[in-house]
């Protein structure tokens, strides 16, 4: 698979030279530091487009500085799924003429819910691996709903929900400067109603449309969510009923949910709707 090596170069650049990424700390990230020399998997879990690949690459930043950039692996399956992790790992081994079993390695794996059975590919890499690879992964989806799941990985793994940015991390992004924030109470509410209208995504810190920001939210987040991630996981036929059920939420956000209402309106069953929710609320669409 020669086509394997080249997305491994296109995906690694530190292996080439000096590698710098523009990032705004995140209040998470000192956290997360503290766990990185434990033997543990880290796993970043979170909504879409909150960050997770920054966090990942930024880490990967902070490796090259005291560390060979050429042991340091970074694959996402969102450009190639089909591929087995120790398949991966021979391509790394062929092309930069390493050991796995000699030395010390960082293996980012983006996405890795899109790689089947990806619980025991990785658990199977991390008691062969583990004493020399410091392995950190990422999803778009819980990662760990699945009752298998905490099983396969119990004790062989820390996650960490990547959530939307705060208030204070979005004033931050924004170079907003908080000595005498009393005396700035105007500018306080001006940028609360922006940073609500783009809900605390990073990637709209600086977008001032409106039009812009909602279709990002929609197309980018939403629909992937609803019509690629729930349907993939949940194995839910009609996902429209899944989208009418968070319409419903977007229209009175703060409300309690009564189940049988919301079964009333939406022509389903009880039971449905229940089992609707927790997929939401898995996918961190919901609470």
């Amino acid at each position: 698979m020669a086509e394997i090596k080249g997305i491994l170069q296109d995906l690694n650049p530190w292996w080439g030279g000096k590698f710098e990424i523009e990032f705004q700390d995140r209040d998470l990230y000192e956290q997360i530091q503290k766990f990185i020399p434990l033997r543990q998997i880290i796993a970043f879990t979170g909504l879409r487009r909150v960050g997770k690949t920054t966090l990942m690459l930024k880490i990967a930043e902070d490796f090259t500085k005291e560390f060979d950039a050429k042991r340091i692996i970074y694959f996402s399956f969102d450009e190639f799924r089909e591929i087995e992790l120790r398949e991966l790992i021979r391509k790394y081994e062929e092309l930069l003429e390493n050991d796995f079993r000699k030395g010390k390695y960082l293996l980012l794996l983006d996405e890795i819910q899109k790689l089947t059975d990806w619980e025991n590919k990785l658990k199977g890499i991390y008691d062969a691996f583990g004493k020399n690879v410091k392995i950190i992964i990422s999803g778009s989806e819980s990662l760990f709903i699945k009752k298998k799941s905490k099983e396969t990985l119990a004790g062989r793994i820390f996650e960490f929900k990547i959530e939307t940015l705060s208030f204070k991390e979005f004033l931050s992004f924004k170079k907003f400067d908080f000595k005498n924030v009393n005396l700035r109470e105007k500018e306080l509410k001006f940028l609360f109603n922006k940073f609500t209208l783009t809900q605390g995504f990073p990637e709209l810190v600086e977008i001032e449309e409106k039009e812009i920001i909602r279709k990002y939210i929609r197309e980018n987040v939403i629909e992937r969510v609803l019509y690629r991630d729930i349907q993939k996981v949940f194995k839910i036929k009609d996902a429209s009923k899944v989208e009418s059920l968070f319409n419903l939420f977007l229209e009175e956000p703060g409300q309690l949910a009564d189940v049988s209402e919301l079964a009333n309106e939406l022509g389903i069953s009880r039971q449905t709707v229940s089992n609707y929710l927790n997929c939401l609320e898995k996918s961190f669409l919901n609470g």
